[in-house]
């Protein structure tokens, strides 16, 4: 039975209609989850500035270290308040912050 069965499925494969459809889901489910989705990593900061370039003077910092945000989520922007740790667990991603040692 299952000779048969795998028998026509390896068939069907050279069908071109079937490598047509395999092909076009491919590029869908692709375009709806793959990198080629252009979706914002910034989702509520300084959202109506073409740019955000933030500057941190090494003599201004009065502590040792400075811990910088790459999530974009931390409400002291653009500095750290580990935000990206509940983000991290919400969508299974591992950034982190910039540290910056004096």
């Amino acid at each position: 039975f299952f000779s048969l069965f795998f028998k026509m499925s390896f068939d069907a494969l050279n069908e071109p209609l079937v490598i047509v459809v395999t092909i076009l889901a491919g590029l869908v489910v692709a375009l709806m989850f793959g990198p080629l989705r252009k979706t914002r990593v910034n989702q509520q900061i300084k959202l109506d500035e073409p740019k955000i370039v933030d500057v941190v003077n090494l003599a201004d910092i009065e502590d040792e270290k400075i811990c910088l945000c790459r999530c974009w989520r931390s409400k002291k922007f653009p500095y750290c308040d580990g935000s990206h740790n509940e983000y991290n667990k919400s969508c299974g991603d591992n950034v982190g912050p910039v540290v910056i040692n004096k």
